[in-house]
C-alpha cells in the first residue's frame, strides 16, 4: 500500500511517500492546494495519508491544529481513504538538521512519515 506523508504548511504542502512493501520513505514533491493534493492522491492510488499534527510544545492543540484537521477531513471526504495524524513537533528542526537536496517541506514530510511508521512498527513488536 502506498502511504503519503504530509507536512501541511500555510504556503506549501510538503509530501513524502512510502510503499509498505519497500519500507523506505522518499520525498515526493510539493503542492500548494488541497485540490492538487486530492488529485495526486487519486492518480497515485494512495491507500493512506499521514498528516503532521501541529501540537504546541505543551502537548495541547493550537490554532494550526484545527486548520490541519479541516484539511484532513476534506482529503478523507474527497478520497474515501484513511487519514491519520502524527505529532509533528520538532519536525522542521529535524528537517533542517537533516540537510539534503530536497526542500525543507519534503524533508519535514519525510520525518513525519518515518516517525509514524517507526511508532507503528514499535507498537506491532510490543503486541507480538
Amino acid at each position: 500500500m502506498k502511504i503519503l506523508g504530509i507536512d501541511y504548511g500555510t504556503k506549501r504542502i510538503g509530501l513524502a511517500w512510502s510503499d509498505t512493501t519497500l519500507g523506505v520513505v522518499l520525498p515526493f514533491g510539493i503542492v500548494k492546494t488541497i485540490p492538487s493534493l486530492i488529485k495526486l492522491i487519486q492518480e497515485e492510488k494512495v491507500g493512506k495519508v499521514i498528516i503532521g499534527f501541529p501540537m504546541g510544545l505543551n502537548g495541547k492543540e493550537n490554532t494550526n491544529t484545527k486548520r490541519v484537521q479541516e484539511a484532513g477531513f476534506e482529503i478523507q471526504k474527497a478520497t474515501g481513504i484513511t487519514v491519520d495524524y502524527f505529532d509533528e513537533r520538532f519536525s522542521s528542526q529535524a528537517a533542517d538538521a537533516a540537510g539534503g537536496n530536497v526542500s525543507r517541506d519534503e524533508r519535514s514530510a519525510m520525518i513525519i512519515l518515518e516517525g509514524y511508521l517507526d511508532a507503528k512498527k514499535t507498537r506491532n513488536q510490543k503486541n507480538n
